[in-house]
């Protein structure tokens, strides 16, 4: 999944990012509230985690202004430990959840894990369908119980198509969650990936939609 990390300590930013990106996910960072909501408004995220001291603005106002122009994307809110105000205030925002520093690095992961379950139909850790099991917490993919080895990028296509599955996703939605948004995007390098999962996992789980993109079906049976 792809996920904002919005902190303006340097080194807890990068220690998120690693942890995150470990996690199988794509991650974005923002080190002030002018360019977490620059980013918010013009990409597509599946989940934010924002910290609520920021500089340029603060990140309740960043909150605000995102739910207030329509944006949706689970966030999950960084407090001191004891501002039990800012909690509240920040659920009121629009907060989804909300972690006091300082935390466990597995805590957080899991309240993610949590918020994309409650986004998506899925209401396990372990993401299905048909014979292959997604396990959200350990990043590993299984078919037929047979552990199945993956590039980052292919872990990461297979996650949001399985996240999504019978929707017709593009090459270049693919491409925005998979790609950091400073990176040199190339939806064509979709149709590789594309390639090399349908060889790796059972015939028939990738339908490709002519014109429209990709869609994961269970195999043998329509989207």
């Amino acid at each position: 999944m792809r996920i904002l990390v919005v902190e303006d300590e340097p080194t807890l930013s990068g220690q998120l990012a690693q942890a995150l990106a470990a996690a199988g996910h794509t991650v974005e960072c923002a080190g002030d509230g002018v360019d977490a909501h620059y980013l918010g408004e013009v990409e597509d995220f599946d989940a934010v985690v924002l910290d609520l001291g920021l500089p340029r603005l603060d990140g309740l106002s960043v909150l605000r202004r995102w739910r207030a122009a329509g944006r949706n994307m689970p966030v999950l809110i960084l407090t001191a430990r004891g501002a039990w105000h800012e909690k509240v205030t920040g659920m009121d925002a629009g907060a989804d959840d909300y972690l006091a520093k300082p935390f466990h690095m597995e805590e957080l992961l899991a309240r993610l894990r949590a918020l994309l379950r409650r986004r998506g139909e899925h209401a396990s850790a372990e993401w299905r369908c048909g014979p292959i099991v997604l396990d959200t917490r350990q990043a590993r993919v299984q078919v037929d119980g047979q552990p199945l080895t993956l590039t980052s990028h292919e872990f990461k296509l297979l996650a949001l198509l399985m996240q999504r599955k019978g929707e017709v996703l593009s090459r270049t939605e693919l491409s925005e969650h998979i790609y950091p948004q400073d990176s040199d995007r190339d939806s064509n390098t979709i149709e590789v990936f594309v390639g090399r999962l349908r060889k790796k996992l059972p015939a028939g789980s990738i339908e490709t939609v002519r014109g429209m993109g990709y869609r994961l079906v269970q195999p043998g049976a329509s989207a």
